[in-house]
């Protein structure tokens, strides 16, 4: 488990391989990624966009943006929580991503929300290696 806490707003991130979805011999690999955003603040927040720095293990960078997260753009007062699940493919057997979101205050205020660094690697790797 990965975490972040900005202005105490934590986020927490745990990744999984998803095997089934994968297919290494065409240098295809997916990742799920389940997000926990917990508003620990005394503000009522949204979230209003997203933003994913991704490094493979090429060194190949993709940047993504957008609105909200799985199509939502959720509303946390003090003490809410909010869950997602989402994925990103690899052509290369691991990565790391990074970002933010974008937040919104009751005063209208924007400010961003760190997401922590997590790595993405196949399940024991080190032993298929050897």
């Amino acid at each position: 488990m990965y975490r972040a806490v900005t202005r105490n707003i934590a986020v927490e991130v745990e990744p999984f391989y998803l095997e089934e979805r994968s297919e290494p011999s065409e240098n295809h690999y997916v990742w799920g990624y389940r997000v926990t955003i917990e508003n620990n603040s005394d503000e009522f927040v949204q979230l209003l966009s997203r933003y994913w720095h991704i490094t493979d293990a090429a060194g190949k960078i993709e940047e993504v943006r957008g609105p909200g997260v799985v199509g939502d753009q959720p509303e946390l007062n003090p003490g809410d929580s909010y869950q997602y699940t989402s994925g990103c493919p690899l052509s290369t057997p691991s990565g790391i991503m990074v970002g933010r979101y974008t937040m919104r205050n009751e005063a209208g205020e924007l400010f961003d929300v760190a997401i922590p660094a997590f790595s993405l690697d196949l399940p024991n790797a080190r032993h298929r290696l050897n």
